[in-house]
């Protein structure tokens, strides 16, 4: 991954701490990234989303693929609490998952205590300015 931008092809394996979050992107695993980033057990991989509204089954897609590995998946939805729709929280609950959803900057924060503590955790972050 790079500044380059969000081509959904960009992963990069493993569990990574978020340093830094802002200018459209975010930093981690000594690269940056510019765009929404999904947090997964398997790795951070680049995310298309950039709003809540856009959110449906084929954008959780790698979310649902790695469901056996997620008790908690977090979603930030920007700068400003945006609810998740209630199909999309039952989708995630029918595969195991509990869900929270919160501001990017809160989640990006709560992300990294919880995989700090090794927790089954996965994020979905959509960036901010």
């Amino acid at each position: 991954m790079s500044s380059a931008g969000a081509d959904e092809g960009r992963f990069l394996p493993g569990r990574h701490l978020l340093d830094a979050y802002g200018n459209h992107g975010f930093r981690f695993g000594g690269m940056s990234h510019r765009g929404s980033i999904l947090a997964l057990p398997s790795g951070v991989r680049a995310w298309h989303v950039t709003a809540i509204a856009e959110l449906d089954a084929h954008s959780l897609a790698d979310v649902l693929a790695e469901a056996s590995a997620i008790e908690l998946m977090l979603f930030g939805t920007g700068t400003e609490l945006v609810p998740l729709p209630a199909s999309l929280r039952a989708l995630l609950r029918e595969h195991g998952m509990a869900v929270d959803v919160m501001p990017t900057s809160a989640a990006a924060r709560t992300y990294n205590v919880l995989v700090a503590e090794e927790r089954k955790i996965g994020a979905g972050l959509i960036a901010v300015e």
